[in-house]
């Protein structure tokens, strides 16, 4: 534990119940903020304490083994709270703050222990004072660490405060944003990815080559087709008018160009005057 035996005997000389008293940690710790409270462990349990340091402890938290005297030990971890709590994944928005419970019936005892308690109304509520805004599209979230060291994590309430019902040490964090690796070319992969991109530009090169070639080759096949109709067209109008030629009065048929067109040789009735009669 950060704060020792030796320590709390040095901080406790005299002291004077429900008065917190700061400790000085070791050169070594710099960054480190340790306090110390002495308390009856029945004023405790009846009224609480409205606020010590960042923790505000409700009535109603009873020691399971009975002290007459107990004393709050409070750490603030500082910048060494990711050296003692460390948790891959997830990066820390505030210090890690610590309140454990010992008894301080006997502070010269060795080996002083942490004292169980039980939380029988309202949780207690730890409040951050400066905490680090969470990355965009992140949430951030309380976590707890028990005496083992083991996480668990809730919701913050109110944007900096936390919620418990044990002791321990809490802090918010927040999931860390790790990049996305870069992709990487298996072995044998083939040529690089420019050679990939020269291929399917030619590709489409010649894609719209061909579709200019096919258009092409569609109008030239249409205009040929609308000749082909009108020359059709033409040869069986001919042919109607040579039947009709064939069916009346035979007449003589001269070559023009590549078609034959009936032709009237002479006149057959010569023009008279309707009167002969000259004055």
């Amino acid at each position: 534990m950060l704060f020792s035996k030796t320590m709390l005997i040095e901080y406790f000389v005299r002291p004077r119940t429900g008065i917190p008293y700061d400790g000085v940690v070791p050169s070594n710790l710099t960054g480190i903020k340790v306090a110390a409270m002495r308390l009856r462990s029945g004023s405790l349990r009846r009224k609480g304490v409205k606020m010590y340091k960042e923790f505000g402890i409700p009535e109603g938290v009873v020691v399971l083994s009975y002290v007459e005297r107990l004393v709050l030990v409070y750490q603030n971890l500082g910048n060494w709270s990711s050296t003692y709590y460390q948790l891959p994944g997830y990066t820390y928005l505030a210090p890690v703050l610590g309140l454990l419970v010992y008894n301080a019936s006997n502070l010269s005892a060795t080996n002083l222990p942490v004292l169980d308690i039980r939380v029988s109304g309202d949780p207690l509520n730890i409040t951050f004072p400066d905490v680090q805004s969470a990355p965009v599209g992140s949430i951030a979230k309380c976590v707890g660490f028990d005496l083992n060291g083991l996480p668990s994590f809730s919701n913050v309430t109110s944007g900096n405060v936390c919620l418990t019902t044990q002791q321990g040490h809490f802090s918010i964090v927040v999931e860390s944003v790790v990049p996305s690796p870069a992709p990487v070319s298996p072995p044998n992969a083939g040529p690089p990815p420019g050679g990939l991109g020269k291929k399917k530009s030619s590709k489409k090169v010649w894609i719209i080559v061909g579709s200019v070639l096919g258009g092409l080759l569609m109008l030239v096949f249409l205009s040929c087709l609308v000749l082909w109709a009108h020359k059709l067209k033409r040869r069986k109008k001919i042919q109607q008018m040579e039947r009709a030629a064939e069916v009346g009065e035979s007449l003589q048929m001269t070559s023009i160009g590549e078609t034959k067109a009936p032709a009237a040789m002479v006149t057959r009735t010569q023009p008279t005057l309707e009167n002969e009669y000259v004055p």
